[in-house]
């Protein structure tokens, strides 16, 4: 699918749901009141599949399954194995906190998942703590090494950034990286509200002039772009209606998002 910048539309990201297991400070601020979706919003497996099946007709070649945390959401395993049997995927990843990978990476391969992206900022235990707001390290580290002896590859793990991928924190996770066989990324904060976002070190994230990418929220809003308010409810206008606007509205630069947070949306 050509957008009007003659970008290739080929990505479907999906938002299983808004839960996350950790309240990581640059998600969840402390203090911050964030609302939930209530269940009865939440898209089920059946649409997902079925909304993910008339994608591929359209051109999605490559999903990825996000959050929240999508590990927290029930049975989803089932999901991946639902999405792996639509004929057309050529690349379904999913991308995890990791605390909770140690108990689902073998399921997940089973099912047909391709691959694996890991959030982890720093190796310092406590530092972690902090950041996540409780969350355990150890728990991170076993699940990379489960996916790892499972084959879910290439393992890639996404590092938030302050400003330079330079800081001590950072040159410790590309350093465990290089070890371990694994693919690592740096990126920014961002804010959305505030339109901060700045290309990936490592990928094509954040890089306007090559985005071919399309959001799916888990309450079935379809974002044509991370950083703008513009969305198609895909229940109430058809998938493939909600497909073909979200194509023909798909900004040329995104600006700021003042109606979603990074818990609704899967960044």
């Amino acid at each position: 699918m050509l957008d009007h910048y003659n970008r290739n539309i080929n990505y479907l990201r999906i938002s299983v749901t808004d839960r996350c297991n950790l309240k990581c400070l640059y998600c969840i601020p402390v203090n911050k009141e964030i609302k939930y979706y209530s269940s009865n919003e939440i898209l089920t497996f059946e649409e997902i599949t079925s909304f993910t099946e008339v994608a591929i007709e359209k051109g999605i070649n490559k999903v990825r399954i996000t959050g929240g945390e999508p590990l927290v959401r029930n049975d989803i395993v089932k999901l991946v194995e639902m999405l792996a049997k639509l004929k057309g995927i050529k690349d379904l990843s999913l991308t995890t906190n990791g605390t909770l990978l140690k108990h689902f990476a073998k399921h997940l391969k089973q099912a047909g998942l391709n691959r694996i992206n890991i959030s982890l900022d720093t190796l310092s235990r406590d530092k972690f703590k902090m950041i996540t707001q409780g969350g355990e390290l150890n728990d991170v580290i076993e699940g990379i090494m489960i996916a790892k002896q499972v084959q879910l590859l290439p393992i890639k793990i996404n590092c938030v950034i302050e400003k330079s991928s330079q800081e001590k924190d950072a040159i410790q996770i590309k350093e465990f990286c290089k070890d371990n066989g694994l693919e690592v990324r740096f990126i920014k904060r961002m804010d959305l509200n505030n339109g901060i976002f700045s290309i990936v070190e490592g990928g094509s994230g954040g890089n306007c002039l090559l985005c071919n990418r399309i959001r799916l929220t888990a309450n079935g809003m379809l974002k044509p772009c991370l950083f703008s308010n513009i969305e198609f409810d895909i229940r109430k206008l058809g998938y493939e209606n909600a497909i073909n606007m979200a194509i023909e509205s798909k900004p040329a630069y995104g600006k700021v998002n003042n109606i979603n947070t990074f818990n609704n949306i899967g960044g």
